[in-house]
């Protein structure tokens, strides 16, 4: 994306605006990101269709990573988990759940996060789960944000922490 003019951090725009020296040129505005200009090429996970829109790639993000996630119906995921990144889920359509071993008990317990539309759900670092569609008609449809610019997914075989290896602490 080309801008109109250039103008030095820590100097005066044209209409006389003084910005801060650690401003760059192309974090001063904003921008609009329509349905159409999803981008599909980010890392996929077996079961669900991940759909980028806020990122370093799509619009030079440096902390934030945003899109949406399409779970067909009667469908699973497959297990993963995002790394570093915290991850915030906003239920748009649908009724999934997020499945995740809790581990505060004796035993390792599989459970279910069921969700509605409207509902929040927050996923730690380094958490493996997976996500479910259970209605045998429709698609459900979330919209993430993580805290990493690009979107993180380390796929797993299976629903267990031995497949997580953190290369620095949470």
């Amino acid at each position: 994306m080309s801008h109109p003019f250039h103008v030095p951090a820590g100097s005066r725009t044209p209409s006389g605006v003084v910005l801060p020296a650690d401003i760059d040129p192309f974090h001063r505005r904003l921008h609009r990101i329509a349905p159409a200009g999803l981008v599909g090429d980010t890392t996929q996970t077996t079961g669900m269709r991940r759909r980028e829109a806020i990122s370093g790639k799509t619009v030079g993000a440096r902390n934030l990573w945003m899109g949406q996630t399409h779970v067909p119906a009667s469908t699973n995921s497959a297990n993963h988990h995002h790394g570093a990144s915290e991850t915030a889920i906003y239920v748009v359509s649908g009724h999934p759940a997020f499945v995740f071993l809790d581990l505060e008990g004796e035993e390792p317990v599989e459970t279910r996060v069921q969700t509605a539309p409207g509902d929040y759900v927050f996923v730690p670092p380094w958490v493996p789960h997976r996500e479910e569609n259970p209605d045998p008609d429709a698609e459900a449809v979330v919209v993430i944000a993580r805290t990493t610019q690009e979107a993180i997914v380390v796929n797993l075989d299976e629903l267990s922490w031995t497949g997580v290896t953190p290369d620095r602490p949470a």
